[in-house]
């Protein structure tokens, strides 16, 4: 078993690559932002804040397969690999298929789904045209996840930081090629949101250059049972950035009718920055997983307690430093943002930020606390905290105080909810019960070795 500085040193590297990987897409997201508040103004901002609930469902397909996938690949590799030699292969095939579904799909009711989203007659015509070329993005994003995950826990995480870094990096160069060098305004952003996983794939596929690599390539067809398999280990990791998109399906429908499209578009600039801060949480969490499933698949539990109790304490400072930095500097990044001098937009925007972004510190606890449940093979328990914090009691929260307290209730929505579940998770005990049940798990592991021993 490795020692304590080992683990820590292995665990800070990951945690490092993670983050750094997580901060350079999100860089490309906010220039991508800005770029189309320089190019189509507050209404642009609309109109992607409305199509953001979209490319959530990408997203979510793709850690659904891909984090669940790379669960079980961790828990199997070293003492079952049998088990998981086509996982990766089916996986991403399926992906592929449903992503080109997804396609069809979204260019035959294009109208009626901006529609849905809560397109009306100003946003309309740019709705249309953004939806009908993200849509292409579908199948390319969700194998992008897929396989991200699965290099990560192929014991390769550097080459994910460099497709992270080198992707957005590039997309930053076509999207203002798309955008300015072409003139396409918001469809040049959305063809440049095709370039982006793209490109990431395309510097992963030389993963198979990696010596230490189990990782194989089959052209096999999916299995009902495979897909099943990492689903169940994945849901929490999918309803975690589905209710992402959900809550902002629900945040547009509910500030589109108390204050219009330009609260829509102070909320793109707010749920724009939030992606930053949680892909800097989930940088935490990820980095984290990979060691507590290997480690608890090779029955090494102390390792596994140190990997928690290492994340909280990096995930907590990150989040602080994050709030502090934001409340701060808030007038000059929604200047940033506000192409057009927009006075409603900087007037929702200023008022909302420092509500909104008191969850940062309870949303990053909140995020490692389901992530490490699934890598330690909790999916029930994961999968019921994912329940709560991003459906059963945001959602209600969102419409109920926005009902009572105007626009400032539907922006504490957000931190009531992460502060709600982080209570929850802590009254139940969720870190001193793992912690305890681990530690059960390693005395009894050191009895049967002593007892072998001798």
């Amino acid at each position: 078993m490795k020692h304590h500085e080992s683990i820590i040193g292995e665990l800070n590297n990951y945690i490092v690559r993670n983050v750094t990987a997580s901060v350079g897409l999100s860089i490309y997201i906010l220039i991508d932002t800005l770029f189309i508040s320089m190019a189509a103004g507050a209404m642009g901002l609309t109109v992607l804040n409305l199509a953001l609930p979209i490319y959530s469902l990408f997203s979510c397909t793709g850690l659904l397969l891909g984090v669940g996938g790379a669960a079980y690949f961790s828990l199997n590799k070293i003492d079952h690999p049998e088990r998981v030699k086509t996982l990766y292969s089916e996986l991403v095939i399926f992906a592929v298929l449903l992503g080109t579904a997804v396609i069809i799909l979204i260019n035959l009711f294009t109208r009626p789904l901006a529609t849905i989203l809560g397109a009306n007659d100003q946003t309309m015509g740019m709705a249309i045209k953004y939806l009908r070329l993200m849509s292409i993005d579908a199948p390319v994003t969700m194998a992008n996840y897929i396989s991200v995950n699965f290099i990560r826990n192929d014991n390769h995480p550097g080459l994910t930081m460099r497709a992270a870094l080198i992707e957005s990096f590039v997309v930053i160069i076509f999207d203002w090629f798309f955008i300015f060098g072409l003139h396409l305004q918001i469809e040049g952003a959305a063809l440049a949101a095709v370039v982006s996983p793209a490109t990431s794939l395309i510097v992963l596929s030389f993963h198979k250059r990696f010596p230490y690599r189990q990782l194989e390539w089959h052209w096999v067809w999916p299995r009902l049972k495979t897909l099943k398999t990492a689903a169940k280990l994945g849901v929490s990791a999918c309803l975690n950035e589905l209710s992402t998109g959900v809550s902002i399906y629900v945040f547009n429908m509910v500030l589109l009718k108390l204050s219009g499209n330009y609260a829509v578009a102070a909320y793109g600039v707010i749920s724009n920055i939030a992606i930053v801060t949680v892909a800097i949480a989930n940088g935490v969490a990820l980095g984290v997983q990979p060691l507590a499933s290997r480690e608890y698949g090779t029955r090494h539990f102390r390792n596994v307690r140190l990997a928690l109790r290492h994340g909280i304490k990096i995930t907590a400072a990150i989040a602080v430093l994050a709030f502090v930095a934001l409340v701060a500097f808030r007038h000059p990044i929604i200047t940033l943002f506000n192409h057009d001098h927009s006075l409603q937009l900087t007037r929702y925007a200023m008022a909302g930020m420092p509500i909104y972004f008191t969850s940062t510190l309870f949303s990053a606890i909140n995020l490692l606390m389901i992530i490490f449940l699934t890598a330690i093979n909790c999916a029930t328990l994961s999968f019921s905290l994912s329940l709560l914090r991003g459906y059963i009691v945001l959602l209600p929260a969102i419409i109920l105080m926005g009902w009572l307290f105007g626009i400032n209730g539907v922006w504490a929505a957000v931190p009531v909810t992460e502060l709600l579940i982080t209570l929850v998770g802590f009254s139940l005990g969720v870190f001193h019960q793992q912690d305890h049940r681990l530690k059960l798990m390693e005395d009894a592991q050191r009895k049967a070795n002593l007892t072998k021993s001798a």
